[in-house]
């Protein structure tokens, strides 16, 4: 008998739109998904009420980062509040599946990190999950890999990240900050690079 896979819906860069984040929510819950990844500038520009609630409301796991618009406080907040898991430096094992992450970015806003952070951090969520039988790693970020497809915007990507890709060979990267990119997939190495962007996109693994 086949093993049922594992579902995931992750999206990125909502920036407090309480109207997308109750699409995701539906979304997630029309499909089933076993877990939600929110990659980072979750947090935004307008409102700011009942953008994790929508997804604890239908029982749905969720693993948050900070983007570049995120205060690192602000997540461990929400964090808190929604009892959730906030990534930054941080892994967690669903399964057979390892989730590792870093948040922030190098552009503007309270969630700026330097390369050297970033790397630091994705070391740090990394070795959490040493030893611990995984058949596939997922790597979470809120910027994109120097050298990735995302970078048509004109706005560099991390060379950490592009390192950390070559170092810990995850299955998956799964990021936004770009958002003209989102949706956008490639490989580098043998990594598949995703873009996932405020609509969301459904991973099955």
């Amino acid at each position: 008998m086949e093993k049922k896979k594992f579902k995931i819906l992750a999206a990125s860069d909502t920036h407090g739109e309480s109207r997308i984040i109750k699409r995701l929510a539906k979304r997630a819950d029309d499909e089933n998904v076993d877990l939600v990844i929110l990659c980072g500038d979750i947090t935004g520009w307008t409102e700011t009420k009942n953008i994790i609630k929508p997804f604890k409301d239908r029982k749905k796991k969720v693993l948050i980062l900070p983007g570049n618009w995120d205060s690192f406080a602000t997540t461990d907040f929400l964090a808190e509040l929604y009892g959730v898991r906030n990534m930054h430096g941080y892994s967690v094992r669903y399964d057979n599946l390892g989730f590792f992450g870093a948040g922030g970015a190098e552009g503007p806003g309270p969630g700026r990190v330097t390369e050297k952070q970033l790397m630091d951090t994705l070391k740090k969520a990394y070795l959490g999950l040493k030893g611990s039988g995984i058949e596939k790693k997922i790597m979470i970020t809120h910027e994109h890999p120097k050298g990735s497809k995302s970078e048509f915007s004109g706005i560099e990507g991390s060379k950490s990240i592009t390192k950390a890709i070559k170092y810990f060979q995850p299955d998956i990267l799964i990021h936004g900050h770009i958002h003209e990119a989102s949706g956008m997939e490639e490989l580098i190495g043998k990594t598949r690079v995703i873009n996932v962007g405020k609509e969301g996109k459904i991973l099955e693994i």
